[in-house]
């Protein structure tokens, strides 16, 4: 079946990330960033894939089942980037921080304000929000 051209076929695309170690993931991503599970598969009473969101972001995190064939020697997060398009990159800032996430400073890149850091796995997020700002500005807490 066709979508019609006035009604969106796809309306998701989430990054897929596999994990060393599923709780800890589930952590970072539930309690420290605030995602919300809402969806999950536990195949052998534990979970082991689960679609997590937090307003219109979503992610997908896999711990194999073969923890032997995964690469634990590889540079995770090498190249990937998940950009979150946000209001206010710089609410969260505060947010994360809050719940002791280390971030250095948010900064002004491609007239916006981005909020960096990398997950446990090493694979790098970056909250990303509108500003008119001067390109390569530095965020002080006091600027507000």
């Amino acid at each position: 079946m066709q979508s019609s051209p006035s009604s969106p076929n796809i309306r998701l695309a989430a990054p897929f990330f596999m994990v060393l170690d599923m709780d800890i993931f589930l952590k970072f991503y539930t309690e420290d960033l605030g995602f919300t599970m809402t969806s999950r598969w536990i195949p052998r009473g534990k979970i082991e894939w689960c679609l997590l969101q937090r307003d219109d972001g979503s992610l997908m995190l896999q711990q194999p089942k073969d923890q032997e064939k995964f690469d634990q020697k590889g540079l995770r997060g090498n190249g990937v980037s998940v950009c979150f398009q946000c209001a206010d990159a710089l609410s969260l800032y505060h947010e994360f921080k809050s719940r002791g996430i280390e971030i250095d400073p948010p900064f002004v890149g491609n007239n916006m304000w981005l909020v960096c850091f990398n997950d446990p796995d090493g694979y790098r997020l970056d909250f990303e929000s509108p500003t008119d700002v001067a390109e390569g500005t530095k965020y002080l807490p006091q600027d507000l």
